[in-house]
């Protein structure tokens, strides 16, 4: 029996093996099957590389999204996109993405870990600074700045971040690296004063001179490197592809019209000798315009909250109420796992399981799409919350109904259900209430693995139209019409238990 066990596992991990290299050799014959290459950028990024069009936000634009749909079209397929976080592209490869087309730099740890195409751009960085303001050059940061050491922004994760952190060991220059998870993020902290410099793509601040004028750049570009598509080690049939259309762009000029139709080829020169008063004034659309053009977009994002939130709190509830029963008449050697089990999701983030969920689980070989790994966090991470409520409420039931419930005859598991349980609930469910409406708010993190909700809408389009306050406006009224309600009821549920038993309306 043992023998025959033994020779159909090992069978079946043998087909598992050859399924496994099978999908690799036939990866490209995959793509191409269905018709689809799916790579993967952040939007919130930002121009010239992947963001939201102006004129119609619900489509995207920008140099990387035509250059990936040239690639897709000498694949013969259609390009679709897939919203990722930067610094976190990597890990959608062997997931849900084919390739990662982003502005990601060729580096020897990416090539060590990753397939990297042929480069298709090259870059410098570009330190830039507040007119007026220091540091005039680059060689400033090697000395302390007026405040101390130099407040220096970088993206997340990028070749900027190595550069700067490395002349920081080795003593070079006397700053501190800041992250931001979007290179108009540090731009916009360079304007307001928070930071002293930002360092990035020199392409990037080229796209969006016109609209931070009080901006410029100190000093030369130096540095820099060239951009390269990431594909998984796993797909070489499809990165040897990917090359060969890189190669067929760049000989038939296709590639170099597509960098002069986005102004990639020289601008820098001009932007660091004119003033301010030379550069034309950023386009300003009305505030009625900008609210016709994103309100359909955020209205949309926040019925991805809703759902988050209605298909999550449910299962929290029941997992909750399960492990509050369990702990508290449970047998004995079932309450300490319950009791680990609440401790071990209140004393880590939510944003970490979430993690684990999504970027772990498909290590082991469960693979969860984004929308159910976010239901799953949410539920998991609640519950452990839910089951200290009802165990409070399951507590504040009198002994005596139990005891009296089981003196007329009624089962263990009857009396809670019939008995406790009821009371409970009626017990605790103005913070249950309250707690749904936290979790409308915690959906934010959700963004973190790709699934695009409401406030993950609002960032994308404040940083791509530069209205953050108005669209900040937009989200928060969007968010009060969907906690408002909930406020009401949870405030009535309180009315409802503050009156005497026996009293009417």
């Amino acid at each position: 029996m043992t023998t025959r066990w033994i020779r159909r596992v090992t069978l079946v991990l043998a087909g598992v093996g050859m399924a496994w290299c099978h999908a690799v050799a036939a990866e490209l014959e995959e793509i191409r099957t269905r018709g689809v290459l799916v790579w993967a950028a952040d939007q919130e990024g930002g121009g010239p590389h992947v963001f939201p069009d102006p004129a119609d936000p619900r489509r995207i634009t920008g140099f990387e999204v035509e250059f990936a749909e040239l690639i897709a079209g000498e694949l013969g397929v259609k390009a679709r996109f897939l919203q990722g976080q930067w610094d976190r592209l990597p890990l959608l490869l062997d997931q849900s993405a084919d390739c990662v087309i982003n502005g990601i730099e060729l580096l020897p740890e990416r090539r060590r870990d990753y397939g990297c195409s042929r480069p298709y751009f090259g870059y410098a960085l570009q330190m830039v600074g507040r007119r007026g303001s220091p540091p005039a050059t680059l060689a400033d940061l090697a000395e302390t700045g007026p405040k101390g050491p130099w407040r220096v922004g970088v993206l997340t994760g990028s070749a900027a971040e190595l550069e700067m952190r490395a002349r920081a060991a080795r003593g070079e220059a006397q700053i501190e690296v800041i992250g931001y998870d979007g290179t108009l993020d540090s731009m916009e902290q360079v304007r307001g004063g928070v930071l002293d410099v930002a360092v990035l793509d020199d392409c990037i601040f080229t796209f969006y001179a016109d609209r931070f004028a009080e901006l410029r750049t100190v000093d030369r570009p130096f540095g820099g490197g060239l951009y390269t598509v990431l594909t998984s080690r796993r797909t070489p049939k499809l990165a040897a592809a990917i090359d060969e259309a890189i190669g067929r762009l760049i000989a038939d000029g296709r590639l170099k019209s597509l960098y002069d139709r986005w102004d990639l080829a020289g601008r820098q020169q001009m932007l660091m000798l004119r003033d301010a008063a030379e550069i034309p004034e950023a386009s300003h659309r009305t505030l009625g315009e900008l609210v016709r053009q994103t309100l359909p977009l955020l209205v949309s994002s926040a019925g991805m909250t809703i759902l988050l939130s209605c298909a999550s709190f449910p299962l929290a509830i029941a997992i909750g109420l399960g492990v509050a029963i369990g702990r508290l008449h449970g047998p004995a050697w079932l309450r300490p796992l319950l009791t680990a089990y609440v401790e071990v999701l209140r004393g880590t983030p939510l944003m970490l399981q979430l993690y684990a969920i999504f970027f772990l689980l498909p290590k082991i070989g469960l693979a969860l799409p984004a929308i159910v790994a976010a239901i799953l966090g949410l539920a998991l991470n609640y519950s452990a919350y839910e089951s200290e409520i009802y165990r409070a409420g399951l507590k504040a039931v009198p002994l005596g109904q139990f005891e009296a419930a089981l003196s007329l005859g009624l089962t263990k598991w009857q009396a809670l259900r019939h008995v406790l349980v009821p009371q409970a609930v009626r017990i605790v469910m103005p913070p249950v209430t309250s707690d749904f409406i936290a979790l409308f708010k915690d959906t934010s993190v959700c963004s973190a693995i790709t699934v695009i909700e409401l406030t993950k809408r609002y960032s994308v389009l404040a940083l791509s139209t530069g209205r953050i306050v108005e669209l900040a406006v937009v989200t928060a009224i969007l968010y009060l019409c969907m906690s408002w309600p909930l406020s009401l009821l949870s405030r009535w549920f309180e009315s409802r238990l503050d009156k005497p038993a026996g009293t009417t309306h």
